[in-house]
This record gives structure tokens, C-alpha cells and sequence, in this order.
């Protein structure tokens, strides 16, 4: 993978609190930057806190790459922010964009319960 790639970083910060299961599912992006030869390389990173959940595969050159990787975790609060998405996760399943500094989006899906 060249130094150019896309790394795209979806986290969870854990928060003090009645624990409950999480689990984030369909991700995708759309319209994501190319480097100087044209080419995008992304894949995803999941954290809850410190604790690492997983990395999707690599999807070369797509500009608009869905990954069919789930990662779940049980010492998931309620109300905690998902890290650069900075979204408040509640009970449920709900799905989000997040809009990237550098261009593109990501879009995820998680649910929630306790």
C-alpha cells in the first residue's frame, strides 16, 4: 500500500456508564481524494477507548468502497462519541454520514442495546 492511501479512522471514546453491546456494520464512502497518480486505497480502523476493534480490508483504487466487515464490542456507554465523527450513540440502530476533512464521506450503520 503507497504512503498516499486513505486511511479513514471511525472510533468510539468509552465513557463511564452502564455497559451495553455495540455493534458497527456497513461501511462504506463515496467520493473519497485520489493522490497525484490518481488512485484511492481506504480502509476503515474501529476503536472503542483505547481498545482497537478491527480494521476492514483494503479497497485499491475505489473511490467509492463498502466493506462488508462488522466489529462488535461489549464495554460500550451509551452517549459515547463516535471519535472523528463526533456523533453521540444511543439505544437503537442508526445510520450516519461523516463528512472527511480531506474529502469523501463515510457512512455506518450501528446498533446499539443493552
Amino acid at each position: 500500500m503507497s504512503p498516499s492511501c486513505v486511511t479513514l479512522a471511525l472510533g468510539l471514546l468509552f465513557l463511564a456508564g452502564t455497559h451495553a453491546q455495540i455493534k458497527i456494520f456497513n461501511l462504506r464512502a463515496t467520493k473519497l481524494p485520489s493522490d497525484l497518480l490518481g488512485t484511492t486505497d481506504g480502509y476503515v480502523k474501529v476503536f472503542c477507548g483505547p481498545d482497537a476493534l478491527g480494521k476492514t480490508s483494503v479497497r485499491n483504487n475505489d473511490k467509492n468502497p463498502w466493506w462488508p466487515e462488522e466489529f462488535s464490542s461489549f464495554k460500550t456507554a451509551e452517549n459515547d462519541v463516535l471519535g472523528t465523527c463526533q456523533r453521540q450513540v444511543k439505544i437503537g440502530t442508526h445510520q450516519h454520514d461523516c463528512f472527511l476533512k480531506k474529502g469523501g464521506t463515510l457512512t455506518y450503520s450501528y446498533t446499539l442495546q443493552q
